[in-house]
């Protein structure tokens, strides 16, 4: 099983980006899919998830109100599309999947599958 995240880049505050990630190796549709990060110098933090219908989306309310986790038709890709952006966004951004759907397993980061961080730089 990979998570292939794509979509970081360098944005200036008040920006858009849209990050993407898909699934392969495996069958994945009744996956919980998410998104964690971690700045420089600190832990790595939960930010949104969904679960695998799309039905249910869990944020940190730091981002209340400016990103949006959705899934793709195919239920094995996430999106996390982030708007206003601010420097304290910066981090690289991860993400995650796990067969679970509680509010331990992702606000604790006790996923099962990981991928590869894609860098987010909030800056003018």
């Amino acid at each position: 099983v990979q998570l292939q995240a794509s979509g970081g880049g360098l944005v200036q505050p008040g920006g858009s980006l849209r990050l993407s990630c898909a699934v392969s190796g495996r069958t994945f549709q009744r996956r919980a899919m998410g998104w964690f990060r971690q700045a420089a110098g600190k832990e790595r933090e939960f930010v949104a998830a969904i679960n695998w219908n799309g039905e249910s989306t869990w944020y940190r309310d730091s981002v209340k109100g400016r990103f949006t986790v959705s899934r793709g038709d195919a239920k094995n890709t996430v999106h996390l599309q982030m708007s206003r952006l601010q420097p304290e966004d910066t981090a690289v951004y991860y993400c995650a999947a796990d067969h679970a759907w509680t509010r331990d397993t992702w606000y604790n980061g006790r996923v099962d599958y990981w991928g590869q961080g894609t860098q987010v730089t909030v800056s003018s």
